[in-house]
């Protein structure tokens, strides 16, 4: 049995053909001479999740939709349809009597709804393994183990502190390799590299040599994220967080980019009352991250960010990379739980998607935020939450918050209400 080869394409085709057929792990590991274990591993790390209905009927996923007789919720009363039915406005984003139902066949082999004799009528979460999906993704992970820079933090922390103090003294990397082979453990060109990539915080002008040599023409790899940060802080662990800690307000972090090199935002959307906070970044990097949430933790004062920052869930970004220096304070102690959504799916914090619409119409994509300071971009969040929502009742973000956490924590965080009649929503809003 061939057990140390990577699957190909033509068997992950296979894999897709015989989970049609119903057939077991252990039947399609015995026709490609894999473990059993192999095919389960395969389909478990490329399952897709598609949010699809069946035919005549629309994606819904709540426990009591079968008997449910909910009307009007988009706040349209000319529509006649229930809103169980209703694809344009999902129930799971407006009632307050949504109930999550996931299939239970879906917790056992073969994992997957392919093969399923009942998912022509089903309108829960479908879960399908692709092969030419596999396929693509199997490629970017490979392609990407091959790439960057292959240290976590740990090791860069240790590394620095034992190798910069001696380049500032004027030794070579050479000289250092030689000298603390044992400590070191690393190649010595990976470490000429880190120090050009600027990990350690000795640089290249701090080694004459290296300033009068030439540049390289070298594609430079981009910083490769260690993986393991996301271990316990998967969309699964969430959902299994959430079902232990119903009620814990959840708040998405996302990043809104403007031109390519240029600053960053990143926004903290609080899902409940659908109050958005943004944040300009000179740089789509982790410690500015860690900065900001380190800020709010000074500003809000420990009962007010805890209150408020219970449960964070990003996306797999570099950005939210650490995720250990978001979850604690400067003293070590817990102040929030990190988790990230799955790769390739926004819609598992849509909320906050949504809303970054409302961004766009001011700040339009591509363009640059080099300009905006951070008094532009709360001006633009005041607007923004202070814009009435119909689904909730036609009140905005920002009054929704305050009746439920006080308008001090708004004050504190710098937000101010805008009067209906002065809220903009167009590019003219910050031009100056």
């Amino acid at each position: 049995m061939n057990k140390n080869r990577h699957l190909t394409q033509a068997e992950r085709i296979i894999i897709e053909q015989r989970l049609l057929e119903k057939e077991t792990f252990k039947s399609i590991g015995c026709e490609l001479g894999k473990d059993p274990t192999t095919i389960a591993k395969e389909i478990k790390n490329h399952i897709q999740f598609r949010k699809t209905g069946c035919y005549g009927r629309a994606f819904n996923d709540c426990l009591i939709r079968k008997d449910c007789t909910v009307r009007h919720l988009c706040g349209t009363r000319k529509c006649t349809r229930y809103c169980c039915f209703c694809n344009s406005h999902p129930c799971s984003q407006q009632c307050s009597d949504y109930r999550k139902e996931t299939c239970q066949k879906l917790s056992r082999p073969p994992y997957v709804c392919n093969g399923c004799e009942l998912k022509k009528s089903c309108t829960l979460e479908k879960r399908i393994y692709s092969a030419a999906q596999a396929q693509k993704e199997y490629e970017a992970t490979r392609s990407e183990s091959r790439q960057g820079i292959q240290l976590t933090e740990e090791e860069a922390l240790r590394l620095n502190s034992l190798i910069s103090p001696l380049i500032m003294k004027g030794q070579s990397l050479h000289h250092i390799c030689t000298t603390h082979a044992d400590e070191i453990m690393v190649d010595e060109r990976s470490l000429y590299n880190y120090v050009s990539d600027g990990i350690f915080t000795a640089g290249n002008l701090d080694m004459p040599r290296i300033v009068r040599m030439g540049k390289r023409k070298k594609k430079k790899d981009r910083f490769k994220v260690d993986k393991r940060c996301r271990v316990g802080r998967t969309y699964q662990n969430f959902l299994e967080f959430m079902a232990l800690n119903p009620g814990l307000p959840v708040v998405e972090m996302d990043s809104v980019e403007g031109k390519k090199g240029g600053k960053v935002l990143l926004t903290l959307h609080f899902t409940v009352p659908q109050f958005m906070l943004a944040f300009i970044r000179d740089a789509n990097t982790s410690q500015s991250v860690i900065d900001i949430f380190n800020r709010l933790y000074l500003d809000l004062h420990p009962d007010s960010f805890h209150r408020l920052f219970q449960v964070l869930l990003g996306d797999n970004g570099s950005e939210f990379s650490n995720p250990s220096a978001i979850e604690t304070d400067p003293l070590g102690s817990c102040r929030a739980h990190v988790f990230y959504c799955d790769p390739q799916a926004a819609y598992q914090k849509g909320a906050a998607e949504n809303n970054h619409t409302l961004i766009r119409r001011i700040i339009p994509k591509g363009t640059s935020l080099d300009t905006f300071s951070q008094e532009d971009i709360s001006l633009m969040m005041n607007h923004i939450n202070s814009y009435g929502r119909a689904n909730l009742g036609d009140k905005s973000p920002y009054e929704v918050f305050a009746s439920l956490y006080g308008e001090d924590i708004l004050r504190r965080m710098g937000a101010e209400l805008i009067i209906p009649d002065k809220v903009t929503l167009r590019p003219s809003l910050l031009k100056k």
